[in-house]
């Protein structure tokens, strides 16, 4: 059964971004290619709420970032997101201290694609991946470069080929 958690961080999530529909189906997205990640590499319940959770609000910085620096670049979400994360998750209700710096922890380095420490930060990064070259209209180069790059679990190499009909 679902974590309520998770459908209300869905829901402040959608309020958050209201009026933005690209930012919601893009954080909806992101969420079920982690999840769906999560699921096939076998992750613990636990690490996999937080693979979900982080996956609803890893954009949350953008907002801010586009109202101080006119951009929506990594590292500027990254930069602001983790402290926006903490504020809604608190807002939400239900988690952890643990959970919401952990989850802040992850908005906070999902573009650093360098020393990944944790299956949780891998997905998350996989996950983004998979709906960024999707929505970025990145071609076949761009694609083979992600994989050699970015991507490490099976799964997520998997759905990656089987997205863009790249042989394996």
């Amino acid at each position: 059964m679902k974590d309520i958690r998770l459908t209300r961080t869905a829901e402040a999530m959608i309020r958050y971004d209201s009026g933005c529909p690209k930012r919601i189906q893009h954080f909806l997205k992101v969420h079920e290619f982690a999840s769906l990640i999560a699921e096939m590499e076998k992750v613990d319940e636990e690490t996999s709420f937080i693979i979900e959770a982080a996956a609803l609000v890893h954009d949350i910085g953008i907002k801010n970032a586009i109202e101080k620096y006119g951009s929506e670049a990594g590292p500027y979400q990254e930069e602001l997101g983790p402290d926006e994360c903490r504020r809604l998750l608190n807002e939400v209700g239900g988690y952890t201290d643990a959970e919401i710096e952990r989850i802040a922890y992850l908005v906070g380095r999902h573009h650093t694609y360098t020393n990944v420490d944790g299956i949780d930060c891998r997905i998350l990064i996989e996950a983004d991946f998979l709906v960024n070259l999707y929505e970025s209209e990145v071609r076949y180069k761009g694609i083979l470069a992600a994989e050699k790059n970015i991507f490490e679990t099976e799964s997520g190499k998997w759905i990656l080929h089987e997205q863009f009909g790249i042989a394996a």
